[in-house]
């Protein structure tokens, strides 16, 4: 492709597919559902009902830059409810049976109408978090909906409910006004009837009330009981909160998931029953003796995988469809910005001490997003920064100037890094300067996989040391090869399975060729893992490799030992041309002392890990001397971790060859893309 089409992709907006919206038979159908809906809050047949809802509540983090790594599972409850109602409109969740799991330390308290269903379709106007989210947004099915509200017939497809198959035809339906509080998405109306059956749908910026929220995506399904009335079934609720200080890839995510059932009917409930909360929760002694079927593990992964498989990422991307070129996030459009703490101060050997800031801007249909960032070295007197332009979170075009690791992957926690490499002189990288531009394309492929294209032009240059640690003394850093190089790779990704998972695989392989104008060299690199459960233990399995040709740069070199590989082996005393390693551990849950935080305790367990790792390296680089070597053989590792909280990490390695022992402290991997 040339590059003038490239640059044409990157500038000019994406077109939305054509809708024929308001036609005469959108509001014909539009008008029949809203004096359906307006009947059935009259009927006088349905006096009065009690159902039990059985329900989830999932709090997530999500971590990294692009928000592309699926997210970690902080805590997770499971609620039993007693659900009534009374015409016209008085409703009542009792909590009966509340049961919980902490991951990670949270402090987290869900607003009280999370804790229980969405009862008759929210009436004539929205209401999300007690008001404090979401508050007074149209129905579009209520009445005057076809003077707020755009619709647009869609296709006619089959909703399996538990009595029967019904029919439904999908009514898109944005709003008038883009800048007014309303939803966007599409309303399932029985083809036959008009009955609302589904809803699924996002909501506009404007409808946000909290500054942290990203979006909100909701889920409704109805089902006909008693062959007579149309009433919840299913429900799903998505709530997504971004960091707003500097914006940090940050985020967190609240995910429920209701199943409503045991419905009895006109049993002669009394208004005083009704008075008071509309969600109560009785006494906590009443609750810890519900009748739990199954252990709350067991729970957890029997509604996960569901959970996984219907991720109301598709109501996104459908609300994202009907907008057109209009955003649905409730991002601030400007601000300042940072992928990580590291980049706004960090600390190594050839930088010292240095300090940054990032900016964010956003255009206003979100299509675009603009990050600056900058940085400063006070050791090497040396500025850095990037400025790169993101289009639909697919197309990237970056200008930098950047302080590189050799390795494809950080071997500790940068901001560890930063506190060992200035209080110790122990500085876990080895470091070049690059200058350059480059442009990116990103594509899903499936539900978890991803391929990635990029073209790189820059320069390298090797890097002297100009900072001096607090103690201790720095080890010397490599030269590379200097020179301008271009360079283009296509990685091929699978994604993990993320929360509540107890087997999981992932693997992400890497081409690469490049050259400079008298040489050139291919680079093939992969890695991955795989999660098999053994009982209430688990085995990890982690495995990476690389190979390339004879005229490989340094800086393009594999490496290995010490931390984060062969911790019992010196740091990066092995490398080349070509690597492999294979870590495999045995996870065990470990009774482990609990610690109050906040108004919580952490949970009673930790992870015993013991493992063994293997690896070797071969194909020497003989353009230029380098501090690593080929292996003598395969190297081995014997050791023992210890995980805490999922975050938290020590581990201990016994060099079988070097017969010598290392202890390393360290985060655990999943948040190292936010340190």
């Amino acid at each position: 492709m040339r590059w003038s089409a490239v640059l044409l992709l990157l500038i000019l907006p994406a077109r939305a597919a054509a809708q024929d919206w308001n036609s005469d038979s959108a509001l014909a159908l539009a008008r029949r559902a809203i004096e359906r809906r307006t009947r059935a809050a009259v009927d006088t047949t349905l006096r009065d009902y009690k159902a039990q809802a059985h329900g989830f509540l999932f709090f997530l983090g999500q971590f990294g830059e692009g928000l592309t790594e699926p997210p970690r599972l902080v805590k997770a409850d499971q609620l039993e409810l007693e659900v009534y109602w009374k015409a016209p409109q008085l409703s009542k969740q009792r909590i009966v049976g509340w049961r919980d799991r902490k991951e990670m330390p949270t402090d987290i308290n869900y607003h009280r109408d999370h804790l229980g269903i969405i009862q008759n379709n929210f009436g004539r106007a929205i209401r999300l978090g007690e008001g404090d989210e979401v508050r007074d947004v149209p129905h579009p099915l209520a009445p005057g909906g076809t003077d707020l509200y755009d619709f647009a017939l869609n296709d006619t497809t089959t909703i399996v409910l538990p009595q029967r198959a019904v029919r439904v035809v999908a009514l898109r339906v944005r709003p008038k006004n883009m800048a007014e509080p309303a939803i966007v998405g599409t309303l399932f109306v029985d083809a036959e009837t008009a009955e609302l059956v589904r809803m699924a749908f996002n909501f506009t910026p404007a409808a946000y009330l909290d500054a942290t929220l990203e979006d909100v995506s909701i889920v409704l399904d109805n089902a006909l009981w008693d062959g007579r009335f149309w009433l919840p079934y299913r429900q799903e609720i998505e709530i997504r909160r971004r960091a707003t200080w500097l914006e940090l890839p940050l985020r967190g995510i609240i995910r429920g998931r209701w199943e409503i059932d045991n419905y009895v009917f006109n049993v002669g409930l009394v208004n005083s029953w009704f008075t008071g909360d509309e969600i109560t929760i009785t006494p906590k002694r009443e609750r810890d003796a519900f009748p739990w079927p199954n252990p709350l593990s067991d729970a957890i992964q029997d509604i996960a995988e569901p959970v996984r498989q219907n991720d109301l990422e598709r109501v996104r991307a459908e609300a994202s469809r009907i907008a057109g070129r209009r955003a649905l996030s409730g991002l601030k459009r400007r601000s300042l910005g940072a992928r990580s703490v590291s980049e706004l101060i960090h600390a190594n050997r050839v930088e010292g001490l240095a300090a940054g800031a990032g900016f964010v801007a956003r255009s206003s249909n979100g299509l675009y997003e603009l990050r600056a960032l900058g940085s400063y070295g006070f050791a090497d007197g040396a500025g850095k920064g990037s400025v790169t332009l993101i289009r639909a979170n697919a197309i990237e075009l970056s200008g930098y100037r950047q302080v590189r690791d050799i390795a494809d992957v950080p071997s500790i926690a940068p901001l560890l890094n930063s506190i060992s490499s200035q209080e110790f002189g122990d500085d876990y990288g080895d470091y070049y300067p690059a200058t350059g531009a480059r442009l990116g394309f990103r594509t899903g492929i499936g539900g978890r996989g991803d391929a990635r294209f990029t073209l790189t032009r820059e320069r390298i240059r090797s890097a002297t040391i100009h900072g001096t640690p607090a103690a201790g003394q720095y080890r010397p850093n490599p030269a590379v090869l200097d020179d301008d190089y271009t360079i283009g790779a296509v990685t091929l990704r699978r994604r993990s399975e993320g929360f509540a998972v107890r087997r999981d695989v992932a693997a992400e392989l890497t081409l690469e060729a490049g050259g400079t104008d008298n040489t050139s060299y291919a680079r093939l690199s992969g890695s991955g893992h795989a999660l098999l459960p053994t009982g209430r233990s688990h085995v990890l399995a982690r495995a990476e490799f690389g190979v390339a040709t004879s005229h490989l740069p340094p800086h393009r070199a594999f490496v290995l030992g010490g931390r984060s590989t062969l911790l019992g082996d010196e740091f990066r005393a092995w490398g080349g041309r070509s690597t492999a390693l294979l870590h495999l551990e045995w996870r065990i849950p470990a009774p482990f002392f609990t610690v109050a935080i906040g108004p919580g305790r952490t949970p009673g367990t930790m992870t015993l890990a013991p493992y063994v790792a293997a690896g070797w390296a071969d194909g020497k680089i003989d353009v230029i001397p380098t501090p690593w070597g080929v292996t003598p053989g395969t190297r081995m590792t014997l050791g023992l971790g210890a995980e805490w909280l999922g975050v938290f990490r020590v581990e201990a390695g016994y060099g079988i060859q070097s017969r010598e022992a290392h202890v390393a402290f360290d985060i655990t991997r999943d948040f190292w893309d936010i340190l």
